[in-house]
């Protein structure tokens, strides 16, 4: 357990190094009047508070992803851990808070506009179609996945709970944002923090530890998946996520002064890497093997360790409120899925979104093709989910950085992030099933060179010499 207290100390100690560090580059204006005040509608920009708008935005983004993300790369042992610490200081809590403080910038636009604004207008279209693709698999899979787990707590058919959460979703989508997500969501994201600790605490209480790997950093994965790209592409929400540059614009609506950024964005992917740790330990802890771990999800999957691990360790009540904890992640972050989308496709058609008719016009076929969807194969839709999810992250890093270049700033801590991404995603393309099938040393050269090519052609366009002639022409 020193070992997870060590990696919690580390991600708490980068978001007051490095998250002031990213704060100072970026150089927030507090003076600067925020989207919430100068453009108060009443329904999508609402004026919160802090506090609140950090707890609404840290269940955003926290969907299944750091739960179900971290059980499954704890089966490659503690080399998880090392990703969700890193992963998240330099490249997660970083994109989140670009992607949050840009889009404020951008009087609270959508993902495909701030990336418009710094790769020009092809990203911009090519965006558009891609995150509202993104996002329409994020609510199925933040459909599936609470019905399946609500499904085997109440012994009720699962279509049952598909329907009443799509129907949730519908209402959550198209009321103001302060109705229910402003009024409720904050308290859910207590009881979900509350939760994640008593199940640390009830780890720590049953005297249980790493299991047999001391601090051994090679691959432990019992079928012997590559770590490289796999581990990249499993722990996403806990390290780094592109799903949370579609999320971020909803609170750059609502917060009320860029100084909040850091504590808001940043802080919030923090707080998801600190989840993701805790799942990412329960499923190192609580089992004697790698095989073990394997084999309770070969019999329902991460939402079947969610169970064991849960009533295990808090009993009966303890473990229903624990997993109800769970239930509310991917449900919190389905809706403000389909919200975003339905933002992204007003923000494409210029349609205002103020009056009812005008919202259900544009929610009601998102919703009929969502169901459609829940109807492929939860395990298909999931790996396309993982690779869409890190190529968005990808694109807003360089979007990000491109901002920074203009503004003649350290790039750097885009740049990086950015360029590592970019060879895990077109690697895992080359190589996966739902790919091209490849060899893996074949995939991972084609992911290497095109990296280096799309580097090298992004730092060409964006060199400052170039800058200038475009600015005098």
């Amino acid at each position: 357990m020193i070992w997870f207290f060590l990696c919690v100390g580390l991600l708490v100690a980068g978001y007051f190094i490095y998250g002031k560090f990213v704060e100072r580059i970026f150089g927030p204006k507090p003076e600067l009047a925020t989207p919430a005040i100068t453009m108060a509608d009443g329904v999508d920009y609402v004026p919160m508070s802090d506090k609140k708008v950090y707890l609404v935005q840290l269940l955003n983004i926290a969907g299944v992803g750091p739960i179900f993300g971290p059980i499954l790369g704890a089966l490659y042992g503690p080399v998880a851990m090392l990703w969700i610490v890193f992963g998240c200081i330099f490249a997660g809590a970083v994109h989140d808070y670009f992607s949050g403080m840009l889009s404020v910038r951008a009087k609270g636009a959508s993902v495909p506009t701030v990336v418009g604004e710094h790769l020009g207008t092809a990203a911009k279209h090519f965006m558009n179609l891609f995150a509202v693709v993104l996002l329409m698999l994020v609510g199925v899979v933040f459909v599936l996945s609470p019905a399946g787990l609500l499904a085997n707590l109440t012994s009720t058919d699962l279509v049952y709970w598909i329907v009443a959460i799509f129907a949730y979703y519908i209402l959550a989508t198209i009321v103001p944002i302060d109705k229910i997500i402003g009024r409720f969501y904050p308290i859910f994201g207590a009881l979900l923090v509350f939760m994640s600790v008593g199940l640390i605490i009830g780890l720590i209480v049953s005297g249980k530890g790493f299991y047999n790997t001391g601090m051994d950093f090679s691959n432990l994965h019992p079928t012997e998946l590559p770590l490289w790209p796999l581990l990249f592409i499993t722990i996403a929400c806990g390290a780094v996520s592109g799903f949370h540059a579609t999320q971020s614009p909803l609170m750059a609506r609502c917060m009320q002064n860029e100084k909040s950024g850091r504590f808001i964005f940043y802080g919030a992917m923090i707080g998801e890497g600190i989840i993701a740790l805790i799942w990412c330990t329960l499923g190192l802890s609580f089992y004697d093997s790698t095989e073990a771990l394997n084999a309770t999800m070969a019999n329902g999957g991460p939402a079947a360790v969610v169970h064991e691990v849960s009533t295990s360790l808090l009993g009966t009540v303890g473990g229903i409120l624990a997993i109800l904890g769970v239930v509310i992640l991917p449900i919190t972050s389905g809706d403000t899925a389909f919200r975003s989308a339905r933002l992204i496709v007003a923000d494409f058609l210029k349609m205002t979104q103020k009056p009812l008719v005008k919202r259900l016009l544009i929610a009601i076929p998102m919703f009929i093709l969502g169901f459609i969807i829940s109807k492929a194969e939860f395990g298909v839709i999931w790996r396309y989910f993982g690779w869409a999810n890190q190529t968005t992250a990808v694109i807003m890093l360089w979007a990000a950085a491109a901002y920074l270049i203009k503004e003649g700033k350290l790039h750097w801590i885009c740049t990086i992030p950015a360029i590592f991404m970019t060879a895990v995603v077109i690697t895992y393309l080359a190589n996966a099933p739902i790919g091209f099938g490849l060899a893996m040393n074949v995939s991972t050269i084609i992911g290497l060179v095109s990296t280096a090519l799309i580097t090298l052609a992004f730092l060409v366009k964006f060199r400052p010499s170039q800058l200038r002639e475009a600015k005098e022409s």
